[in-house]
C-alpha cells in the first residue's frame, strides 16, 4: 500500500508522541435544521516529549470521531488508535496511517474511522512541520506555485423561492465585492439538502442559476452545487441540458453518492464538467468515482478522505487520469489551511473552497482559528509559517468544548 510521509531536507528531531487530546466543539447557537458541518468540530491535539504539538480536525460527528480515536482495542484487527500513537515517532506518518488502517480493519476501512484518522493525519503533518521549522507544503515535496485561486461558497437564506434566489444573488455580489473571482452557488431547493423544507419545480433551479450569473457577470468563474438533487441521470439531464448558456465551470454532486453508474451518464452528457467526492473516504472510493463515475473533477476533503496524505494520493490519481482537483472544505481555519497546503503542491488543483470571516455564518469558522491566508487580487499567496501555519484560539476552543 502506497503511503505518504514527510520529505525531509535534514534529519528529523527525535520526538515521541506522549498524548492525543480530543475536543468535541459545538457552537451554542447551532441550528440542527441547517445543513452545515461547520457548526461543530473534533479538534485533535497530538503532543510530544519535545513540547511540539500538532493540531488537526475532521469533518464528521465529533462525538463519534472522538470515540473512534479513544476506544480501547480488544484484538489485532480492532486496535485502539490512541494506543497505537502513544510512544510512536510522529515523522512516520505514512507508516502510522497504514498501521492504523490495518489495525482497525474490522471496525473501519471506510466511513467514520477514516474520517477520524483524517484529524490524526492532519495533526501529524502540522506537528512535523513545526518540529522542522517548515511549512507543510515543503514536507509534501515543495510548492509548485506561488498562489492558488479560492472560490466563495454562496449560502442561501429565506423561506420562499424569491427570498432564496435573492439571498444567493446578494451573497454572490458580496463575494465579488471582497475580490473573489470565482464562486459556487448552492441551488438546492429539493433533495436531501433541501433548504428550509422547500420544494420547487426543477425549472426553478434554472432560474436561480440564471439570476446569479446575471448578477456577477461573465467574467466571474461560476460553479453550481445541487447537492445530490437527482436519483437518476435522465431526470438530471432533462434540467441541466440547457445550462451551457451559463458557462459553468462545473456541476457539483448532481447524483446520489452511491449511484456511480448514473453519475457516469451525467458526466458524459452534461454541458459542463461534473464534480464529486466530498463524502468519500480513501483512495479506493475515489478510484471508483473516477473510473466508473467518470467525473472530470475530484473533490477530496482532507477532513474526511483520510487526511492530507490520503488526499495527496487522490490528487496523484487524478493527475494520472488527466482530471482536475478542487478540494471540498467546509470546516474551520484548521482544515482550510491543510487544504491550501495540499493545493500548493498540486498543479492540477484549479480552485480551493474558502470563506473569509465576512462571509461565514457559523461561529466556529469565524472564531476558532486564524489561518495564514489572505485574499489579494482574487488569489491566496504561499503560506510561510511552520506546520499548517494556523493559530488556534485556545480560549475559544475551551468555550465551545462540550462533554
Amino acid at each position: 500500500m502506497k503511503t505518504v510521509s514527510p520529505v525531509l531536507s535534514s534529519p528529523a528531531p527525535n520526538l515521541k508522541i506522549t498524548d492525543v487530546e480530543c475536543h468535541v466543539l459545538l457552537a451554542p447557537d447551532y441550528d440542527p435544521s441547517f445543513t452545515s458541518s461547520a457548526q461543530d468540530s473534533l479538534v485533535v491535539l497530538i503532543h510530544t516529549d519535545g513540547g511540539v504539538t500538532g493540531i488537526g480536525e475532521c469533518d464528521a460527528n465529533p462525538w463519534m470521531a472522538k470515540a473512534v480515536i479513544e476506544a480501547p482495542g480488544t484484538h489485532t484487527m480492532g486496535q485502539a488508535i490512541k494506543e497505537i500513537l502513544i510512544g510512536a515517532d510522529p515523522f512516520r506518518i505514512g507508516d502510522l496511517w497504514e498501521q492504523i488502517y490495518t489495525g482497525t480493519a474490522m471496525n473501519g476501512r471506510r466511513g467514520m474511522v477514516i474520517h477520524a484518522m483524517s484529524a490524526i493525519d492532519m495533526a501529524l503533518w502540522d506537528l512535523c512541520g513545526k518540529a522542522m521549522g517548515q511549512p507543510v507544503h515543503a514536507l509534501l515535496g515543495g510548492a509548485t506555485r506561488q498562489s492558488v485561486t479560492p472560490y466563495a461558497s454562496l449560502q442561501p437564506a429565506g423561506h420562499s423561492f424569491e427570498e432564496y434566489r435573492d439571498a444567493l444573488v446578494q451573497s454572490a455580489l458580496d463575494a465579488k465585492a471582497l475580490g473573489f473571482t470565482a464562486m459556487k452557488s448552492e441551488v438546492t431547493m429539493n433533495g436531501p439538502y433541501a433548504h428550509s423544507g422547500m420544494r420547487e419545480p426543477f425549472e426553478k433551479h434554472t432560474e436561480v442559476v440564471a439570476a446569479v450569473r446575471k448578477a456577477v457577470g461573465p467574467e466571474i468563474t461560476l460553479m453550481v452545487d445541487v447537492q445530490y438533487l437527482w436519483d437518476d441521470a435522465d431526470a438530471c439531464l432533462a434540467t441541466v441540458k440547457d445550462w451551457a448558456e451559463f458557462d459553468l465551470y462545473f456541476l457539483e454532486t448532481p447524483i446520489t453518492a452511491d449511484n456511480v453508474e448514473a453519475l457516469a451518464k451525467v458526466s458524459e452528457q452534461a454541458p459542463t464538467m461534473v464534480a464529486s467526492g466530498e463524502w468519500l473516504a480513501t483512495r479506493y472510493e475515489f478510484k471508483e468515482l473516477m473510473d466508473i463515475g467518470k467525473v472530470q473533477v475530484a473533490q477530496p476533503d482532507v477532513g474526511r478522505v483520510g487526511g492530507i496524505g490520503e488526499a495527496k494520493i487522490v490528487c496523484d490519481m487524478a493527475a494520472e487520469r488527466g482530471l482536475k482537483i478542487v478540494p471540498h472544505c467546509w470546516k474551520t481555519g484548521i482544515s482550510i489551511s491543510a487544504t491550501a497546503h495540499l493545493a500548493f503542491v498540486t498543479n492540477h488543483c484549479s480552485f480551493i473552497e474558502y470563506l473569509p470571516p465576512q462571509l461565514c455564518v457559523e461561529r466556529l469558522r469565524r472564531e476558532l482559528a486564524q489561518e495564514e491566508l489572505h485574499l489579494v487580487d482574487g488569489a491566496l499567496s504561499l503560506p510561510e509559517k511552520p506546520g499548517l501555519g494556523v493559530e488556534l484560539d485556545y480560549d475559544v476552543m475551551r468555550k465551545f468544548t462540550v462533554a
